[in-house]
């Protein structure tokens, strides 16, 4: 009775210290768990992308507004099974510092988007986006599988880092979102300036590129606008041409976008239905490309270029701006019922 008393005891006791085991074991499990998911939120090189990047490479943008292929397709084509983090840092690094068409892995990219313009990110910078891009998912447009299936013959797989989350693109549903739909607008007109943009930068520089706006921006966004049957305008606080002066109630939507991106928010759209019409405001913001036209005189906008903006826009005020800040805002009025 003695022995069975104590075998009685010694396996209530074992039991109760696997008991205890598991139950310290699973809460551990969950914090690493989200540990993982707090640094890929805080990870520096995850805020660059979306400041710097997403102005070319944009995820929401559709296929046809494209004006750089989108990151998902970098991280497919220069990413394998066999591909260390410190290759892909390195070739990243290589092409950022230094694009020349031999060095591209993406030969359709180039016949369709041309070369990307040099852009002066140092070392440090371009090594956190490729560490991001390697480590983490990334947000991926609805229409990229199709478009992988079309141009590569086979469905995209899941390779390094290629997992959950590679279907975040634009919302789908039944339901008419008039917030897509503007967004679209905007991005759309956003591509045509993009692109040409780009290739006044490749062929003249910056002071071309100037030369361009002052030339060519409106009357493109007007025939985006046409093309659409919507009106489109971007509209600023702080204007270089004064066509494009914020109105009382736009500078009240830039105010609120202004909160939103300096405390780190998620922005979206925001939408003003009416009767027959729907008006979108999206906010433009800035990353390091901009700031060649946009930064501080004569420290980021050099002399030169300072001196075709007096020439072009005597009443310019669209200067002194830093990354991520808000330039002004797309303004979108279409008709909700066509």
């Amino acid at each position: 009775m003695k022995y069975l008393s104590f075998f009685t005891i010694l396996l209530m006791t074992l039991v109760s210290c696997k008991e205890a085991k598991n139950a310290e074991t699973k809460p551990v499990e969950t914090k690493l768990e989200s540990a993982s998911t707090d640094q890929e939120k805080i990870h520096p090189g995850k805020k660059i992308i979306e400041t710097e990047c997403y102005l070319c490479h944009n995820p929401k943008a559709s296929e046809v507004s494209m004006i750089a292929p989108p990151m998902v397709a970098i991280k497919k084509h220069y990413i394998d099974s066999t591909t260390t983090k410190e290759q892909f840092i390195k070739a990243m690094v290589d092409w950022i510092n230094d694009p020349q068409e031999e060095k591209s892995k993406m030969p359709g990219a180039l016949n369709r988007f041309g070369i990307m313009p040099y852009q002066p990110y140092p070392e440090e910078t371009i090594s956190l986006i490729a560490e991001y891009m390697y480590d983490y998912e990334i947000a991926q447009p609805e229409w990229f599988d199709n478009h992988f299936q079309r141009e590569h013959g086979r469905r995209m797989g899941k390779g390094k880092g290629m997992g959950k989350g590679m279907g975040n693109g634009l919302k789908h549903g039944a339901q008419t979102d008039y917030g897509d739909i503007g967004l679209g607008y905007a991005l759309a007109t956003k591509a045509a300036l993009g692109k040409n943009l780009m290739k006044a930068i490749q062929e003249k520089g910056t002071d071309g590129a100037v030369e361009f706006c002052n030339l060519r921006a409106i009357e493109l966004t007007d025939s985006i606008s046409v093309m659409n049957n919507a009106q489109v305008k971007r509209v600023s606080d702080k204007p270089r041409n004064p066509i494009n002066k914020a109105n009382r109630e736009e500078l009240g939507y830039i105010a609120t976008f202004k909160e939103q991106v300096a405390s780190g928010l998620e922005v979206d759209p925001i939408v003003i239905p009416g009767n027959e019409d729907v008006t979108v405001y999206y906010p433009i913001t800035t990353n390091t490309m901009c700031l060649q036209c946009h930064g501080k005189p004569n420290d980021q906008v050099k002399p030169t270029t300072m001196a075709t903006l007096r020439k072009l826009y005597p009443e310019d005020k669209a200067v002194g701006y830093d990354v991520n800040e808000v330039r002004g805002i797309w303004s979108v009025v279409f008709d909700k019922n066509k």
